[in-house]
């Protein structure tokens, strides 16, 4: 038996034929699809551990994950050896050996997704699954003040998803930023971490506050009221990328002997 080694990699992924990261009964996932990779390289089924439970149809422009293994291939033929059993939807950014204790979710500090929306009366078919088709007016400007008022240490209860089993929903969103770039709006948010479906509630809550459903003042004391009811619809997962993950630079250091 050889020394187990941490091995962490960064991957992207077109997340509309997948229901979500996390291994399901009858359903494919990204989770599952990385294992089988790795077993074709490896020879044995590891424990692959996620930094995110991404929903279904859901994208990430960077999602980390890391496992344990005995396998002495090198980091960088390790990232092209598992890249060749993968569909081309995946891609290996990085792989990188990383402290023993090291853990893809428990070690992050951050993250930030991005939400696109193809705001225009027409259609763009290539943009199909990959960002919300808003055909509605949508003030870009008078949202980004509104998105403001998410910004800071506050209980987001009422922007979680019935079902989450989490200790604390109380959360700190150091940025929230509404642009526009012709008919593309993005909606970036960061924080120190997210509740089940937060950010796609966020994001409905302001298509809310756009269509005059919701006042444009609100967003303060929906957030104090920790109703569920009270905030927007939840967007649909179409639009979401996790864009960035965030980790301590020791976190990621190996100790020379």
């Amino acid at each position: 038996m050889g020394l187990e080694r941490n091995i962490l990699m960064t991957i992207q992924y077109d997340g509309r034929k997948y229901h979500g990261w996390q291994v399901q009964q009858n359903a494919v996932t990204v989770q599952e699809v990385f294992q089988d990779a790795i077993q074709s390289v490896t020879g044995l089924r590891h424990d692959v551990k996620g930094c995110s439970r991404t929903d279904s149809g859901v994208h990430a422009f960077m999602y980390v994950l890391n496992f344990r293994t005995e396998c002495t291939i090198p980091p960088e033929k390790l990232r092209l050896a598992v890249q060749h059993f993968l569909p081309d939807d995946i891609a290996v950014l990085d792989c990188r050996e990383v402290p023993y204790d090291f853990h893809a979710r428990y070690a992050c500090a951050g993250k930030e997704y991005v939400y696109k929306i193809w705001n225009s009366p027409l259609h763009n078919p290539f943009l199909k699954g990959l960002a919300l088709f808003y055909p509605y007016p949508l003030d870009e400007k008078m949202l980004n003040i509104c998105a403001a008022d998410y910004i800071g240490t506050h209980d987001f209860a009422a922007f979680c998803a019935s079902g989450s089993s989490v200790l604390s929903t109380v959360r700190t969103v150091t940025d929230f930023e509404v642009t526009r770039q012709g008919s593309n709006v993005t909606m970036r948010v960061r924080a120190d971490g997210f509740l089940y479906n937060m950010v796609r509630i966020m994001v409905g809550t302001l298509l809310d506050i756009s269509q005059g459903k919701i006042g444009r003042d609100e967003i303060p004391s929906i957030l104090l009221s920790c109703d569920r009811e009270r905030a927007g619809v939840t967007a649909p997962p179409q639009g979401l990328y996790l864009n960035r993950v965030f980790y301590p630079a020791e976190a990621l250091e190996l100790k020379k002997d």
